[in-house]
């Protein structure tokens, strides 16, 4: 019997009073592309520090990749690089091999620069792979991030809004390199993003966090009018046009759209 990528059964996390979100189960097998959608403060980035281990559970347990963190490998929120940085794109995938060593240990010179060149080819920045990251445009250096959180070999990829800030053709050939991973290589995914088209035609199941409540399903289950306007206790409709999904709502006061960016 094939053990789940990622496990959470009861669990709970709250900041005193407040309960960012309680009673969740939640087994991601491997291969699987679940999206983490919600509005500020729903605790989406909370979630991503529990399953790193910066966070602990106020209840419940988690288990992922085995209890071997190693093979966990994470995609940051895009942020801004500084132009002076001198950083090669190479040296930045790198660390994702061996930054939590000194040196290049038992792994080699060798192996390691073929590890890397691998990771870089899979992205498509194998052109740039030399140059400072600080003169790499904000698509280039988010392709850079996925190359080094997928050359330790992940068997569950985190990902913490990855195509924030990026236009639309970068966020679709980000998107598409994640999914490509999991797709060869049974990679579970935990997809964090303030918008969901972009991601919807990959997506296996959606956990929506609102204010302490959540719903987990197919996107087909979870983004309906119905299921929205119960989480968020207002009227919420969602408008399907062609391939996009529009959410339209008082979610959070002065927006019309279901989600924003930084969260909890």
């Amino acid at each position: 019997m094939t053990r789940s990528a990622v496990a959470l059964r009861g669990a709970r996390l709250s900041y005193g009073d407040r309960v960012l979100w309680d009673g969740l189960d939640l087994e991601i097998e491997p291969g699987e592309f679940i999206a983490v959608l919600g509005p500020n403060g729903s605790g989406k980035t909370s979630l991503m520090r529990v399953l790193l281990g910066l966070q602990p559970l106020s209840a419940g347990t988690v288990e992922i990749a085995g209890g071997n963190r190693r093979r966990i490998g994470y995609i940051p929120q895009q942020r801004a690089v500084d132009h002076s940085l001198t950083l090669r794109g190479r040296d930045l995938v790198g660390f994702g091999l061996d930054g939590h060593e000194w040196g290049t240990g038992l792994r080699g010179r060798g192996v390691r620069r073929r590890k890397v060149d691998e990771a870089l080819a899979a992205v498509g920045a194998t052109s740039y792979a030399d140059a400072p990251i600080g003169l790499l445009s904000g698509g280039e250096q988010q392709r850079l991030r996925v190359a080094q959180a997928l050359v330790g070999d992940p068997e569950v990829l985190l990902c913490d809004e990855p195509l924030l800030s990026l236009d639309l053709a970068h966020q679709r050939s980000v998107s598409d390199l994640i999914d490509a991973r999991r797709r060869t290589a049974d990679t579970a995914v935990l997809f964090v993003t303030h918008e969901i088209n972009p991601v919807l035609p990959l997506v296996d199941r959606v956990l929506y966090l609102v204010e302490g409540r959540f719903r987990i399903g197919k996107p087909s289950e979870v983004m309906t009018s119905e299921t929205l306007s119960e989480l968020y206790r207002t009227n919420v409709e969602v408008v399907k046009v062609r391939d996009q999904i529009l959410v339209v709502g008082a979610c959070e006061e002065g927006q019309s759209h279901h989600l924003a960016g930084e969260d909890a």
